[in-house]
């Protein structure tokens, strides 16, 4: 039954990410509520997922040729961001961090709510700096290796939070946007899961477990999604997310 959770989660996961994103709002509350340590859950459902965006990254190449001038730019505090949030979870007390559990998922929730009226007002800063300062380039490489951290350390939503900084810097292809997301994101959550692998906190069974059923997730269950619709799998997901992080809270 154990194997079963995990795998149907993580397969509902990877389709989720492949389509409107948000699926760590499934996998990881689904390793909790099975009787997982909450801190090996989250280093566990880090390295599941993080195969899966290999695949979307490579859908979007092309696109990458076109924005190579913010690669190293945003690449370097992704990484350093990532390694700083893994480093954090693992010196995070298993008490304090089930506390946190259902703040941070509920928090991704409302993260994930608001994702379309973030989109939009992202097109608004998009244009008003098309042709960034010094200064502002500045603060959105600072914003994104906060978006590391938090990554590294939780990491639901993060994708939006990837999309906002892109925004700041100018970008309004989403085509291009949504390549170099899923290239920041490989190096945030890749560097995470290297580094929980490297401390023993990834329970390696489950983690096989659910990459697998992760990637057949995000290539099969993308189909049944794309027929329920963008806007359907997200207003699930957030439904979901809250009843989880409502829960989780009252369990504590």
């Amino acid at each position: 039954m154990h194997n079963i959770v995990i795998a149907l989660a993580a397969f509902a996961a990877g389709a989720i990410n492949s389509i409107a994103g948000g699926g760590t709002l499934l996998s990881f509350p689904a390793l909790v509520w099975i009787g997982v340590n909450p801190v090996m859950a989250n280093a566990t459902n880090t390295f599941a997922l993080w195969p899966g965006s290999f695949a979307a990254m490579v859908g979007f190449r092309r696109e990458l040729a076109n924005v190579r001038r913010w690669l190293l730019l945003l690449t370097i505090p992704a990484l350093l961001g990532g390694a700083t949030g893994g480093v954090l979870l693992l010196h995070t007390s298993m008490a304090t961090f089930t506390r946190l559990v259902p703040f941070l998922i509920l928090g991704a929730t409302l993260l994930l709510a608001t994702q379309e009226l973030i989109t939009r007002r992202l097109g608004l800063v998009a244009r008003a700096h098309e042709n960034p300062s010094a200064g502002w380039i500045t603060i959105v490489v600072i914003f994104q290796f906060l978006v590391g951290i938090y990554g590294g350390y939780f990491g639901a939503g993060i994708g939006i939070l990837i999309l906002a900084a892109l925004g700041l810097i100018g970008l309004t292809d989403m085509h291009e946007m949504n390549g170099l997301k899923n290239l920041l994101a490989i190096c945030i959550n890749g560097v995470a899961a290297i580094y929980f692998a490297w401390s023993g906190a990834v329970l390696w069974k489950d983690g096989f477990i659910m990459a697998i059923a992760a990637i057949i997730g995000g290539y099969l269950g993308a189909r049944v999604a794309r027929h329920l619709g963008r806007t359907f799998v997200r207003r699930a997901v957030v439904v979901i997310g809250l009843a989880m992080g409502i829960a989780l809270f009252f369990k504590r």
